[in-house]
């Protein structure tokens, strides 16, 4: 009877777990340097094999999976309409090394994160968050979709916010069929920088600076100490602004002037003009923090106004018109 019972409960329990095929995601397993890596892809029903190019999507920080849902349905998982691309792209998303790629919320912690024993990230995923891992995988697996039937090749793009912009910027270095970079809410002088501007402004200190040096010193070290490794941090605060001046393909580059990162923005902007870096183009969005909603003068966000899906229609009129 225990037997039954248990047998019950597990095959309620299998039914219950959501895959990505239930919200119209097609999933794929590659492996990748003995890991598995997700790849979700999005496409317009019924055109799921219809030759398109690639619009690859880099997300930001934090151990969040793929797809998240609840008990009304699934959250967003591009910040923008991805109906905006459909009928252009394929869109792709890759998951985070040691994370699962689709959960229901009830069983994430705070921002969503996926969490193990003691509040820690999974050791796969510490050991793996770094610049030049991401970069290195994302090219394996580019290079893997595009030989696929439903794949056109005439057409790259790469685009990437907070810190998947310093990856995609690199990436787009590395790889030759890129032909398009949508850099977003990064910091082109590092990560560092936007830590820096925080705190003058929130605590009128200087004390990152003492962090920095200890970084630093241990810019190898991928320890989890509850947050970044100090690895990451030092590779993410290594400018992009050096790949993003080699780059001979057209560049746009959205950020809100109430980001931290805006000053170095606006500085890359000045340098390029000096040099004649004209495939880039700048785009800011006034009175806005860096997930573009708007602040008051304590640079507290309003979550009531949401304006990524213009900015993703500002992408997508970018993208027509280069």
């Amino acid at each position: 009877m225990k037997k039954i019972i248990l047998l019950l409960l597990f095959s309620i329990t299998s039914f219950s777990q959501k895959k990505p095929e239930d919200f119209g995601y097609k999933h794929l397993l590659l492996d990748y340097k003995k890991l598995t890596v997700d790849v979700i892809i999005k496409s317009k029903k019924g055109e799921e094999n219809i030759q398109k190019p690639l619009f690859f999507w880099c997300q930001g920080s934090m151990p969040q999976p793929v797809l998240k849902y609840d008990e009304t349905g699934l959250y967003g998982t591009f910040p923008f309409d991805e109906n905006d691309f459909l009928t252009d792209f394929h869109l792709i998303i890759i998951g985070k090394p040691g994370i699962p790629v689709i959960s229901d919320v009830k069983d994430l912690k705070n921002n969503y994160q996926y969490l193990v024993e003691n509040d820690s990230v999974p050791k796969v995923y510490s050991d793996h968050n770094y610049l030049d891992y991401y970069v290195e995988r994302n090219d394996f697996i580019i290079k893997k979709l595009l030989k696929e039937k439903w794949v056109s090749k005439n057409k790259l793009v790469l685009a990437g916010h907070s810190e998947g912009s310093t990856i995609v910027a690199k990436l787009a270095t590395k790889n030759k069929r890129v032909t398009h970079l949508i850099y977003s809410g990064g910091n082109p002088y590092g990560r560092i920088l936007n830590m820096l501007e925080e705190e003058i402004f929130k605590q009128k200190s200087y004390e990152i600076i003492e962090y920095w040096n200890f970084v630093v010193e241990n810019k190898n070290n991928l320890e989890y100490n509850g947050g970044d490794t100090y690895k990451a941090t030092y590779d993410f605060s290594q400018p992009s602004a050096k790949y993003l001046k080699k780059l001979k393909i057209p560049v746009l580059i959205t950020y809100g002037t109430k980001d931290w990162n805006a000053p170095y923005n606006d500085l890359l902007q000045i340098e390029g003009i000096q040099l004649g870096l004209k495939k880039i183009e700048f785009k800011p969005y006034f009175d806005v923090e860096h997930n573009f909603f708007p602040v008051n003068e304590k640079r507290e966000p309003n979550h009531e106004i949401y304006n990524w899906e213009n900015v993703g229609k500002d992408w997508k009129n970018w993208l027509d018109k280069n």
